[in-house]
């Protein structure tokens, strides 16, 4: 059964990976998804040239994602009625409509 209203972004870091949060902000509005929490933010040596968000494992209630964009990487978190697959579709359709 699916949420009517939408859900919510938590702000509990004062940093984020440039681009992150209008994507983030997007997919708390898609039904099914309650909590959005940005996590720690670090820095590595691969370079990525675009935003990517993938889900990387599951958690209680929903799953941790990892977000890459330049030399930064961030953990997210995000609770959810929703299935895997789907939540990687949700995503894919959010990034391309945010690179158009």
């Amino acid at each position: 059964m699916g949420r009517l209203s939408q859900g919510r972004l938590i702000w509990n870091h004062s940093t984020h990976i440039p681009g992150l949060i209008p994507i983030l902000d997007k997919l708390s509005k898609i039904v099914g998804i309650r909590t959005i929490t940005p996590g720690e933010i670090k820095s590595v040596r691969a370079h990525v040239a675009k935003l990517r968000l993938k889900v990387s494992v599951p958690i209680r209630g929903g799953f941790k994602l990892i977000a890459r964009k330049s030399k930064l990487v961030q953990e997210v978190f995000i609770l959810t009625d929703l299935e895997q697959s789907r939540l990687e579709t949700e995503i894919a359709q959010v990034l391309k409509s945010s690179r158009t």
